[in-house]
Parts: C-alpha cells; structure tokens; sequence
C-alpha cells in the first residue's frame, strides 16, 4: 500500500527553521505531483505548498510565500517543506499529500498521518 510518512517536526523557537520532510513508499511517486497541507486544532486544513514532479514549478499560500521552500529529491522518493522565520500561526501538525498527476491539483489521492510543529516565543 502507498504511503507517505511526514518527519522533522517538533518544538522550535519563533525565528527559527525546520526542515520538515516526506518519505514517499513507492517509485511511482517520483511522477506525482506533492504537496503540504497545515491544520491547526479547531480549524479547517489548509494548503501550504505544492510542487511539480520535476520540482520546477512550486506553488505558495499567500501567508507562507517567501518563509516557505518546497522541494524535493525524486532518486530518494522525498519532499520537503523548508520552513524560515517561525512565527507562532505556524503552530500546527502539517500533512504531506500527493496526486496522481504529473502537476499539482486538487483534491490530494494520498495523505500523510502529519507531524507536529509547534513555535514558541
């Protein structure tokens, strides 16, 4: 079964940077395109980043342009999610997503269980 499995989160001080990233289970992955969604309790999901599967063409939420980095490595299967400047909205458990296509669209085929980043002041 395909899976995707989200690390690097944890607790960091505002200002600060976390890599956050996410391992892809099989190579067929190397063709989808991926992308991160946050979720703060009590609230609704929502997109962060997104990119292509030849990692050229990344796509930005208005509030994390320019603090945020997506990337990825298609010989390791993983993507991730470089994260400048924390501030405390970015407290959240963030969830890695694919689509079975070659760029970006919604809604996401697959979903990670999420990893924790929570900032501090």
């Amino acid at each position: 079964q395909a899976d995707l499995v989200e690390s690097g989160g944890g607790f960091v001080q505002a200002a600060g940077s976390l890599r956050l990233s996410c391992a892809a289970s099989e190579p067929q992955f190397r063709t989808y395109a991926m992308g991160w969604f946050r979720q703060v309790y009590g609230k609704e999901r929502e997109f962060v980043a997104a990119i292509d599967w030849t990692g050229e063409k990344p796509l930005y939420a208005a509030p994390v342009k320019g603090r945020f980095t997506i990337s990825r490595d298609n010989a390791k299967i993983t993507v991730y999610l470089q994260i400048n400047n924390l501030n405390l909205d970015d407290t959240a458990i963030y969830y890695c997503a694919a689509v079975r296509r070659l760029y970006w669209s919604l809604p996401p085929d697959y979903w990670g269980r999420g990893t924790q980043v929570f900032v501090s002041s």
